[in-house]
């Protein structure tokens, strides 16, 4: 079996041109005792640490300094003594101003013509040779010279942005001329921008595989770290000044990725600075925290970033980084192959939307465990293991006969907004509406537009979608006619109009429900408990009782699992959770949660097994966070955790 099936956990030195002369001794001493058996070091491309014989590489003039000439090699013969894997982190996107005046075909070309120069170097095209041959012939030679366990290549992509977040638009140098065929477009706004992305997308994915095939031949026991089709997926966890703090983007991108690939390992590389500008400012320590746990708590691998050498990146926030990679060190048995066993599935748009952070800041809160699915993922896995599909204002779908076929077999679709809709027909032959009459989706057009709710009026924001109800559907919560908001004198006459906010219907041996609005996006932008409440109450009326019984609070996020070894149930305090930013979170009082196997309970933090008075189990004051371990039974944890009402 391949090296990276197994647990294991990874530290970053991103080095710099100053940083040739390092020990590697040193270093390794502090990744030992910092938890990490994998070293992630820069070894080539803009710069290489290894004295490469490739003209057009740059040999990094400081390796001078060290009396074999040759940082990685002494790297790899150190780390090989002492069991750590040795992983080559390579960036092939630059090229200094030399190269790229002897080989401008190259080399990224904007819209207007213009070379995209950043600090001296020459960013270079995914189309171009230098990524579709030079490349292979980097790698080549370091495999030739040295055991290296892995490769990550830093951003290779088609460089539309630069490190200050200029917007370049499509590249346009000849090779991509020549590839896409058609007229390229500028940018985001123009008509064939979209036929561009997927024709980068599909560049990228091309070398992908052409990489990974020339590492699989030459070294089958090195990985790839890459994107979707990669050995290993990478995910970066980092922190953007100016860039709205989504808190969840990490167990939410891991969900993503192993939901779709459960087999293939999640690599969540976390930076340990606020932001590459602020290189030296260390990450909060509390925010750092988060992204390891929630990395961990979903079966991902946690790794560590820094810049230069530990030495000289003493971030505050190691040393909680440490603890927790010494947690996953020290429990590897309980990660390995670690899998959800939620049986709610909350699919992604392609572009972040606040009705998606609604309703999954919903069901987190009520306890309702969920994965979550790329749209365009949705043919290419198996949906079965689901009881709840919930489908956020994703307009137009790409497959509705998918969704159709899995409600025929059982399970129930929740479609809001504007789901399953193109213009006035209905795609979804499972959801109860015979059409759409109208749609308000203007912030105009649904102010002051509220719905008579279960227990009181509930504003929408967002938009609106006027249907049809299809024989026999049951429906509820109807809108209220739009009146003057202002001024106060004149804030009056709502009148029920009949238009429902939701509607239910069975469709074979599944069932279909529809909310014609964006109920998560009114979530997301009032924090109304009742937005809240009437999709997860919907959700559980349709589906059957997915939500977890429990004492503890809507603060503390539930993650049922199962490992090769046994069931295992992470508990993560998410009162820390604040406006841009997380705090060391207030500890939750001892509480409980239901579950019905009769064997012990451990909880690992605790380190001890848990009281349990019948199915209710007594748990533990919890920190940051808590994992509980239950021996495997022929029951699924879900099931073990979701007690029906009547029992």
């Amino acid at each position: 079996m391949s090296w990276w099936r197994e647990p294991f956990r990874m530290f970053q030195t991103n080095l710099r041109e100053v940083d040739a002369g390092l020990d590697v001794e040193r270093v390794l001493d502090y990744l030992e005792e910092f938890g990490a058996n994998a070293w992630l070091i820069s070894v080539g491309g803009i710069l290489a640490n290894y004295p490469t014989d490739l003209g057009f590489q740059t040999r990094n003039p400081r390796l001078a300094e060290r009396p074999s000439g040759d940082l990685i090699g002494d790297a790899v013969t150190a780390a090989r003594r002492r069991g750590v894997r040795v992983l080559a982190r390579m960036d092939f996107s630059k090229i200094d101003h030399r190269r790229a005046e002897e080989h401008p075909e190259w080399c990224f070309v904007s819209p207007g013509g213009e070379p995209q120069v950043y600090n001296g170097l020459t960013s270079v095209c995914p189309s171009g040779d230098y990524y579709q041959v030079k490349l292979f012939e980097v790698i080549g030679e370091v495999l030739d010279r040295y055991e290296i366990d892995g490769f990550f290549l830093n951003w290779m992509s088609f460089n539309e942005v630069d490190y200050s977040r200029r917007y370049w638009g499509a590249c346009h140098c000849l090779a991509c001329a020549r590839r896409f065929g058609d007229p390229l477009p500028e940018g985001r706004d123009s008509p064939g921008y979209p036929r561009w992305r997927r024709f980068a997308n599909e560049t990228l994915a091309d070398l992908n595989a052409r990489i990974r095939a020339e590492i699989a031949g030459r070294r089958p026991e090195a990985a790839l770290i890459l994107g979707e089709q990669a050995d290993i997926v990478f995910h970066e966890a980092n922190n953007a000044v100016g860039r709205p703090l989504w808190h969840h983007r990490t167990s939410e991108h891991v969900s993503a990725a192993k939901s779709y690939r459960p087999d293939v390992p999640v690599l969540v590389n976390s930076v340990g600075f606020v932001d590459m500008p602020y290189r030296m400012a260390g990450e909060e320590p509390y925010h750092f925290a988060q992204y390891l746990i929630q990395a961990i708590s979903r079966g991902a691998i946690p790794s560590t970033y820094i810049m230069g050498t530990p030495d000289d990146s003493p971030y505050e926030c190691l040393e909680i980084a440490g603890e927790i990679t010494r947690f996953h060190r020290d429990h590897a048995g309980v990660y390995r192959d670690l899998a959800s066993e939620a049986r709610t599935l909350l699919v992604r748009p392609e572009a972040a939307k606040a009705e998606f952070q609604g309703l999954y800041l919903a069901l987190l809160e009520r306890h309702v465990p969920f994965d979550v699915l790329p749209e365009d993922k949705l043919p290419m896995v198996g949906l079965s293991r689901y009881r709840l599909i919930v489908l956020p204002d994703l307009g137009p779908l790409q497959a509705p006969e998918v969704l159709d076929a899995y409600a025929e077999a059982g399970g129930t679709v929740l479609a809001t907004g504007s789901t399953g809709f193109d213009a006035d027909r209905t795609q979804l032959a499972c959801l109860p509406a015979a059409r759409r009459l109208a749609s308000w989706e203007t912030e105009e057009s649904t102010r002051s537009l509220h719905l008579r709710g279960d227990t009181g009026m509930l504003p929408v924001i967002g938009a609106f979608h006027v249907v049809e109800a299809a024989q026999g559907a049951r429906k509820g919560v109807f809108a209220l006619s739009r009146a003057r908001y202002g001024p106060p004198e004149k804030c009056h006459g709502h009148h029920d109009t009949g238009h429902p906010g939701w509607l239910s219907a069975p469709y074979g041996q599944g069932r279909g429900v529809l909310m014609p609005w964006t109920v998560g996006r009114g979530y997301r932008e009032t924090g109304l408990s009742a937005h809240r409440d009437l999709f997860v109450n919907r959700a559980l009326e349709a589906a059957g009782d997915l939500a977890i019984e429990t004492g503890l609070p809507e603060q503390v996020e539930i993650v049922p699992t199962r490992s090769a070894d046994a069931h295992v149930i992470h508990l993560l305090n998410r009162s820390g959770d604040a406006d841009q930013r997380f705090r060391r979170p207030l500890p939750i009082g001892e509480s409980w949660i239901t579950l019905s196997s009769p064997g012990e309970v451990y909880a690992l933090r605790a380190g001890r097994p848990l009281e349990r008075d019948g199915d209710r189990v007594r748990l533990p004051e919890i920190g940051l966070y808590e994992v509980l371990v239950v021996p495997h039974c022929q029951t699924s944890i879900h099931d073990l955790l979701t007690i029906s009402s009547d029992k």
